[in-house]
């Protein structure tokens, strides 16, 4: 397996380090995982905060994944997709609906109203997924696990990165 460098971004009103279990859930999976956990931050739900943040971490060549949790929704502050999509070179348009697709099975028409997106920026992979500990194991263990390593074909996200090509 290729161990990607991956950083989490929480996007709470409300949440801490000590209640994001969200946060702690992707920690603990990229980890287990084989993977590095590179840098982790909590923000509020500003799209100006958000895109800062995403902005650096885009930047930074020793990043290759960006997962953030929380703001996909359609409460009055949740503005993560409106933060990521002007950021994207290109939008990974399959992930949004394979992620709907999937949480149907355990919320029902209630998925309608997930806005889970990704896209590509400067070779960096970034993944919004919702805020609850659920949606993000149902991103991690059925999309996510599979697409971040480097031997799942036909094609995986993981053979996007800069330092594997090098290889």
């Amino acid at each position: 397996m290729h161990q990607l460098n991956i950083a989490i971004l929480t996007v709470s009103d409300t949440r801490s380090v000590e209640t994001d279990t969200s946060g702690a859930f992707l920690r603990d999976a990229i980890k287990q995982d084989g993977h590095k956990l590179v840098d982790t931050d909590i923000v509020v739900d500003d799209r100006y905060l958000i895109r800062a943040v995403i902005s650096n971490w885009i930047a930074d060549k020793s990043i290759d994944v960006i997962l953030t949790t929380g703001g996909t929704g359609f409460g009055g502050r949740d503005s993560t997709p409106e933060a990521l999509l002007p950021l994207f070179d290109k939008v990974v348009e399959g992930f949004g609906e394979l992620f709907r697709s999937l949480s149907y099975e355990d919320i029902g028409t209630s998925t309608i109203q997930s806005r889970a997106v990704a896209g590509l920026a400067n070779s960096t992979v970034i993944f919004a997924l919702p805020g609850s500990t659920g949606a993000c194991r149902l991103a991690w263990e059925q999309i996510l696990q599979q697409q971040l390593d480097a031997s799942h074909k036909p094609c995986n996200f993981a053979e996007l990165s800069p330092k594997l090509k090098a290889l």
